[in-house]
């Protein structure tokens, strides 16, 4: 017998080595109500398939869990992309990128798409989840999984797989259909209780259930200035022949890295410059910047000041931070400690009383905000703007309309930078954005701050939570969005990061976030960052910009 020690209910139980976490998971008999998805073994995530062999450390999650998420998408992916192949068998989808609360997706079906066929799909779907088919795990030899891929016609799998350098490799059947994930999935497509499939611009939308309350679908936001942007970088990797990890690396090892590195910063530049003469031809006094943690705002900051100089104008930065109010006024949070990310911990009327006053002409004294007593003090430096001027907020709040309501609206040019796509690792499974800007931060504040892997995972959901609250529901605000994540920037963090996530030890609750990133990583061909450029948004992680910081 073994011994598994169960964190749901503290509970010690003896089991039959060989089981599966399905059937522990019922001789537990926890009281879950939405049920056990997947589960965190030694603090590594398994799905409940996994058969144990040894006494084990258990941890059951559910939907309302990341991992347990995830595990509830990828598989709600699997039964589109089984519905799809039996409907238009010529046809495939891709799953490309997070959008408006979902998951957009583009059928290829040789026509465009129109309602019959989302009603089609969609009710192909729940005829899959009705039936309760099982989804078997299957490990084998990489060469005859890659064969097997073959086969099904899907080179972005098989791509992908040739330049991973594994012996054994992963895959998942449901019916006749097979599918490469990265991650775990549900053991059969009954578990899965709700999914809505609606028409978006030319593509698929798939909604998913609430994190918060399961029961119902997350809420239908529009975002099609986000859209845009996905939108035009799938239509760049197209020219470029990059949309995949599996391309990628295929380019990299012709030794194509250096290409892919210039065009990549040349795109990058070419939106900056874009975006500034946007700016200059409306006459636009202030620049509001936000974005969310590692979305590379301060660099974009930096490198849109030089091309506004390039057209002429003079670009003064000011800092949000400047304005706080003086602590004790500050808002408090739920736990009663002070929420320094509210937009209430700063001081709107003093902030919009001075930004008016120096768009009227008036000279103003700036403020500094001393963190060491928590009080605001003056400086003693005076600013007045002439004609040319414009201003550059960067800050959480930028889009907030609450931040500058006292301003004209013509006076007001706002952008929102955050790490939206990069590449996916093959047609079915995107890489989150949020991914790519914690592996940013994670490498920031070790290089930087002096904070281990462990310290910034265990803060990120916090993070995530204030960016939940005051930044992403502006988003659509923007006039220009700028997306910062780079074609080759996750080939380049690898030999970074790798040796910092390896750092987490198994017995911390952070472990198993860092050995998802570390395998997620592995799947990279490593680039070094001898070609990348000082001025690079990447170098602002990496160290070696020409920008002072």
């Amino acid at each position: 017998m073994i011994q598994i020690r169960c964190h749901n209910n503290g509970v010690v139980r003896e089991f039959a080595p060989g089981l599966t976490l399905q059937e522990i998971y019922d001789g537990l008999a926890l009281d879950m109500p939405y049920g056990a998805v997947s589960a965190r073994v030694n603090n590594k995530v398994e799905g409940l398939a996994f058969r144990v062999y040894n006494s084990k450390d258990v941890e059951f999650l559910d939907i309302t869990s990341d991992s347990g998420m995830r595990t509830y998408v990828r598989t709600l992916f699997f039964v589109l992309t089984k519905a799809v192949s039996e409907l238009y068998p010529e046809g495939e989808i891709i799953i490309e990128h997070p959008v408006s609360k979902g998951y957009f997706c583009n059928l290829r079906i040789g026509r465009p798409l129109i309602q019959a066929d989302v009603d089609a799909i969609k009710q192909s779907m729940q005829d899959i989840i009705t039936a309760d088919l099982p989804i078997r795990r299957i490990y084998g030899p990489t060469e005859n999984v890659i064969e097997a891929f073959r086969v099904e016609g899907r080179t972005d799998v098989t791509m992908l797989l040739e330049t991973t350098g594994k012996l054994y490799s992963t895959y998942y059947q449901l019916g006749d259909k097979i599918d490469y994930y990265y991650g775990s999935l549900l053991t059969s497509t009954g578990k899965i209780h709700l999914f809505e499939l609606q028409q978006y611009h030319d593509g698929l939308l798939l909604r998913v259930p609430s994190r918060e309350n399961p029961d119902i679908l997350e809420e239908l936001v529009r975002q099609d200035k986000m859209l845009g942007v996905f939108s035009e970088h799938h239509h760049w990797q197209e020219i470029l022949g990059v949309s995949t990890v599996g391309d990628f690396n295929t380019t990299c090892r012709a030794g194509h890295a250096t290409d892919l590195i210039n065009v990549s910063e040349a795109l990058q530049e070419k939106r900056i410059v874009g975006i500034a003469d946007d700016i200059h031809r409306r006459g636009a006094r202030i620049v509001l910047i936000a974005g969310p943690s590692s979305s590379g705002k301060t660099t974009f900051s930096k490198r849109l000041s030089i091309q506004l100089m390039a057209n002429g104008l003079r670009p003064v930065a000011l800092s949000l931070d400047d304005y706080f109010v003086d602590r004790e006024l500050t808002p408090r949070d739920e736990k009663g400690e002070y929420d320094f990310e509210s937009l209430y911990a700063i001081d709107l009327p003093y902030f919009n009383e001075q930004l008016n006053a120096l768009l009227q002409g008036d000279e103003v004294e700036l403020p500094r905000f001393d963190f060491t007593t928590g009080k605001r003090v003056l400086t003693g430096k005076h600013l007045r703007i002439t004609d040319n001027t414009v201003l550059i907020l960067e800050g959480i709040h930028a889009l907030n309309p609450k931040l500058t309501d006292h301003i004209a609206a013509d006076a007001k040019y706002k952008v929102y930078v955050s790490a939206l796509t990069s590449i996916m690792l093959d047609d079915h499974n995107y890489i989150p954005t949020t991914d790519n800007r914690l592996l940013r931060r994670i490498l920031r504040d070790y290089k930087y701050r002096g904070y281990s892997a462990e310290d910034t995972i265990s803060r990120w959901p916090s993070v995530r939570k204030g960016e939940d609250k005051w930044i992403f529901p502006f988003q659509e605000h923007a006039d220009a969005m700028f997306n910062s994540a780079l074609l080759f920037e996750l080939a380049i963090l690898k030999s970074y990061l790798m040796p910092i996530l390896e750092q987490v030890k198994e017995n911390c609750p952070e472990y198993s976030e860092a050995y998802r990133l570390h395998k997620f990583l592995q799947y990279f061909e490593s680039v070094p960052d001898n070609d990348l450029p000082p001025t690079s948004l990447l170098r602002e992680f990496l160290g070696g910009s020409s920008f002072k910081y």
